[in-house]
């Protein structure tokens, strides 16, 4: 198969403008004939719901979940990025694009992230009339602030709940549609199959959670917005019902797959504490903006640290190693995601990490905090404040902006972070990689969409912060009921697509034949047995840091383990009934299979790339060559070296790594 893009002609800033000025489109009283299914209720699938009804489409959503606000999009905490330079400091459409495009290394597709970023801008609009409590300033504007890998401030935000509130924002608009009967709820469902009929996408099947029930579901097309597949790891900051099964269906009936071994690997998450932990927590990036990443200069006092035999407030400044800052001194903490957790990584693995399990870093907030005590006392005229009042003043601002988030971590970790500095240390989150999509975000089955994380387009090898809420209600809104109007104009007159059909039929069986599998078969191993255990092959091997050799073990005990899996799997229960190791087993078996794809795409990448460096490409002080050959087709060139070579040697220069000469074509 020959991949098509559909990239309009023409320059970027100008190709969204012109190829909605002459796609098809569908008459109203036509749209009142055409269903469409849309598997996911996070942003993405929650957003374009609710709009493609507000369109006038007869609409099907599917949710694992009890209720479309338990998506996992709530938990997003820090922001969401626009290009409406509020803050006068030099923001703007091309910027955002400059800075997804440059922190995603150069491997996004350039059309996409311009769009984008030029509809970021109706986002905030869009949500703000929803009712959304973005942040405002004093003069009651709303503010903004900066994230990781930007020298701007464009991030909105609603306290540390940014994406909780967003979610609300689309459910609400959801909500409005299910009265109108132009949405049909499947709550509890999980679709379990893609029906092709003809060579188009044309229905799912799903299995009804609570009551084991197998239903049929037709739809002239089918959007998968299911979110990310961090959980092939098994430890991650996703909900533990976060899965790839909905996307893995749809690749098994020959939709592409791009950049599987592409993951997040986010900065700021609270720790491990052990073996026996099923999830990893977030802390926002935003914290980033107040915080100084530090470990101890000598290993002894990190060994003291680690042992509880000295506090971390007892450490100088001089004492102590702010390595970002001393790093990357123009971005300080703020450089984007991949850069800190590999710096993190290497800190640690070279004996400075200050928890008991080795693997942590401080997130100190005491500057910060002695910082705006010392600005709130001149805002109130007190002279000569004391430390305690200055403390006192700081806290109330540093507990203004992320006091929730600060809340959430003295439960977890029973630590006062106000007093003590946080512990944090990377950790899977977003998946880069996805189904691959066009220009109109249809993958290579006809009829068949991916959106929001779902789908690979956006950010290249490392997401930029604050991007996620923008890409999943940028497709839900503003992208997809365009361009799926283009394909839907030909199916006008098609009808109801039927059920009865041997299409069905067979997609149906295959499904019943599994879950009659799992139900039946006498093993010996729980399904967490083997996700735990497919979880550390991923992490040791396919994780922040990768070889050759160690690639190729992974694929073997990768497919070792698949074969254990299948032969000594055990599901207790029954399949009619509400059976969550049932619904658990098949998708790690999904799980098992993409942990294998995964390993064979870094494997096939010898270079290093967002979060995941090649051991084999490294320049003697230590950090992750790019790659031995730069190899870029760029959407547009200036007069001379292509754009993209001149913003890939900006970034290796940033890195500090040697840049030697390179080839881009």
């Amino acid at each position: 198969m020959t991949l098509d893009s559909k990239i309009p002609k023409g320059p970027l800033k100008d190709k969204w403008t012109d190829y909605k000025n002459k796609i098809n489109l569908v008459n109203p009283a036509n749209k009142r004939h055409i269903d469409i299914i849309v598997v996911g209720t996070g942003l993405a699938g929650g957003s374009a719901s609710a709009t493609l009804a507000e369109l006038g489409y007869n609409v099907k959503t599917f949710c694992y979940q009890d209720s479309p606000r338990r998506a996992h999009s709530i938990a997003a905490q820090g922001g969401i990025n626009a290009a409406k330079n509020y803050q006068g400091d030099g923001d703007s459409t091309y910027r955002l694009f400059y800075d997804t495009v440059k922190g995603g290394d150069y491997r996004s597709r350039e059309a996409n992230v311009y769009r984008l970023a030029e509809v970021s801008a109706n986002i905030i609009d869009q949500c703000v009339a929803q009712g959304v409590p973005f942040a405002r300033d004093y003069g009651g504007l709303l503010d903004n602030r900066s994230f990781g890998g930007v020298l701007v401030s464009r991030t909105f935000y609603a306290k540390g709940q940014t994406g909780q509130q967003l979610l609300l924002g689309a459910y609400s608009a959801m909500n409005r549609q299910i009265a109108r009967g132009k949405i049909e709820m499947f709550n509890r469902h999980e679709m379990l199959d893609l029906v092709i009929v003809n060579g188009k996408a044309r229905g799912i099947i799903a299995r009804n959670l609570v009551t084991g029930e197998i239903e049929r579901h037709s739809a002239h097309a089918v959007v998968i917005a299911s979110g990310g597949y961090g959980n092939v790891y098994f430890l991650s900051t996703n909900a533990m019902g976060s899965n790839v099964t909905a996307a893995w269906k749809v690749h098994k009936k020959g939709a592409f797959f791009a950049n599987p071994c592409f993951t997040q690997i986010h900065p700021t998450c609270i720790p491990r504490s052990g073996d026996y932990q099923s999830k990893l927590t977030l802390m926002s990036e935003s914290l980033r903006n107040d915080g100084r990443i530090w470990v101890p200069k000598n290993l002894e006092d990190a060994k003291l640290i680690r042992e509880r035999k000295k506090k971390p407030t007892e450490l100088s400044e001089e004492e102590r190693d702010y390595f970002l800052e001393r790093r990357y001194p123009a971005f300080g903490n703020l450089v984007p995601r991949d850069v800190a957790s590999r710096a993190a990584k290497e800190r640690c693995d070279a004996g400075f990490g200050v928890n008991a399990t080795g693997e942590a870093v401080f997130l100190d907030f005491a500057a910060s905090i002695e910082r705006y005590g010392k600005e709130q006392a001149k805002i109130h005229n007190i002279d000569n404040p004391s430390a305690a009042k200055i403390y006192e003043l700081g806290q109330k601002i540093v507990e203004a902006k992320y006091g929730n988030l600060f809340q959430m971590y003295e439960k977890i970790v029973d630590e006062n972070p106000y007093k003590t500095p946080m512990m944090i240390y990377p950790a899977v989150h977003y998946t880069m990689g996805g189904i691959w999509v066009d220009y109109n975000l249809m993958t290579t089955i006809p009829g068949c969409y991916a959106i929001g994380e779902a789908n690979f387009s956006e950010h290249g090898a490392n997401r930029l912060g604050a991007s996620a809420l923008m890409q999943g209600l940028a497709d839900g809104y503003f992208v997809l009921p365009y361009t799926i109007g283009d394909y839907l104009a030909d199916d006008i007159r098609t009808g109801k697509i039927p059920t009865n059909t041997p299409e069905f039929d067979e997609a149906e069986k295959s499904v019943k034949d599994r879950i009659d599998f799992f139900i039946n078969n006498k093993g010996t191993h729980s399904v967490d047995y083997y996700h735990k255990k497919l979880g550390k092959i991923m992490w040791d091997k396919c994780g922040m840091s990768r070889n050759e050799a160690g690639l190729k073990e992974a694929i073997e005990e990768i497919s070792e383990l698949r074969k254990d899996f299948w032969k000594n799997v055990s599901v207790p229960g029954s399949d009619k009934q509400y059976n969550e190791e049932l619904a658990k087993a098949g998708r790690v078996a999904d799980f098992l299979e993409l942990g294998e794809l995964f390993a064979k795409d870094a494997l096939q990448r010898e270079e290093s790339a967002g979060g995941h460096f090649r051991e084999e490409y490294q320049t003697p002080d230590g950090e992750a060559q790019r790659r031995k050959e730069f190899q870029y087709v760029s959407a547009w060139e200036y007069k001379g070296e292509p754009k993209d070579a001149v913003l890939h040697k900006e970034i290796l220069e940033y890195e500090n790594i040697e840049v030697k000469e390179r080839s881009y074509k």
